[in-house]
């Protein structure tokens, strides 16, 4: 994969994750030789031992980068006081005590930060944008060269939105070259908000208009980033259905099975089986990832139904693996 502007190629893929049970379980069931070339940011809501154990337990060469804007400016050095390994996620409008606090925690462990850039939210020219990032310079004393800039694009679900973020986008691109980053990923998230209309007791396709937003731009060198299996926009609404969204090379199957009443580990062992016997499951089978080693166990009835977090975490696990082999023999496009 080509490098934009002679920049370092690694790490090749930048997922944007909730820093919640099932998707932390995902990260620390991710295969050691693949942990290198991932470079996730997670997005704190809460701080407990839900988070801070798992956080301390990733593979071996895993960093994240940890997003802390909803949270208190302390939280960042709070954190690495209690041994969690984190980059700092920068926002272009943080205020300077924020920045200050920010600024600190990167210059003390990984001597890098990642400045997230939102298209939608972050509205400004590149005159403005570069004053933003002057801005950042001063008060967390951190120039481009020590960060990683993440160009969010939010939810991207339709050909529309393809058509409306590609130029800015690209516009974007031009103005990364006046500062020497370390990297620049493009990221967007292509799952629907909402589920609740799609049929039940049947794979439903939903395309992957990320994924098609990145294959357009690659010849650019960009990193890919995605929101994972879940919306950009906001948390997904609770599904009372069992759901498992399954990535393939340009869509998601999106398995939702009805509840029965007391039928929980034959519906899910029914769900399960539909989706070993479907198109996008691996030719390697339930080697190709943790995720998949515990889908094809239920398939067999080797264990109980879960729950909705180990959905999560099955679906996650394997999304980070196929879209870890995708970028590995992906031709860009031209």
């Amino acid at each position: 994969m080509p490098a934009l502007g002679g920049r370092a190629e690694e790490p090749v893929y930048r997922p944007i994750l909730a820093a919640r049970r099932g998707e932390l379980e995902a990260l620390g069931h991710l295969d050691d030789a693949l942990a290198p070339m991932l470079s996730p940011i997670l997005q704190l809501s809460e701080v407990d031992k839900n988070v801070i154990d798992p956080l301390t337990r990733l593979p071996p060469g895993l960093l994240p980068a940890v997003d802390i804007g909803a949270l208190p400016d302390t939280t960042a050095s709070a954190l690495a006081r209690r041994g969690v390994p984190l980059v700092p996620v920068i926002g272009l409008t943080d205020g300077e005590r924020r920045l200050a606090a920010l600024g600190a925690t990167a210059r003390a462990q990984p001597q890098r930060g990642v400045v997230r850039l939102r298209l939608r939210q972050d509205r400004a020219g590149p005159d403005a944008t570069t004053t933003a990032v002057e801005r950042i310079g001063r008060h967390a004393r951190l120039a481009p060269e020590q960060c990683d800039l993440v160009l969010d694009c939010g939810d991207v679900c339709c050909p529309a939105d393809v058509r409306l973020v590609e130029p800015r986008v690209r516009r974007m691109l031009d103005w990364t070259r006046r500062h020497a980053w370390r990297s620049v990923s493009v990221v967007a998230g292509g799952m629907p908000p909402a589920l609740s209309r799609l049929p039940i007791d049947e794979p439903v396709r939903v395309d992957r208009w990320d994924w098609l937003l990145w294959q357009r731009l690659a010849d650019l060198g960009v990193t890919f980033g995605d929101y994972g299996v879940t919306p950009a926009a906001a948390q997904p609404t609770v599904d009372r259905h069992l759901t498992i969204p399954y990535t393939g090379d340009d869509a998601w199957l999106i398995h939702r099975w009805s509840r029965r009443r007391g039928q929980g580990d034959q519906r899910v062992a029914d769900l399960c089986r539909t989706l070993v016997s479907g198109p996008h499951w691996p030719t390697t089978g339930a080697s190709f990832s943790w995720g998949d080693q515990e889908i094809s166990r239920r398939a067999r009835r080797g264990a109980g139904a879960g729950s909705a977090t180990n959905w999560m975490a099955w679906s996650t696990s394997h999304h980070l693996a196929h879209v870890l082999n995708a970028l590995a023999r992906a031709t860009p496009a031209r």
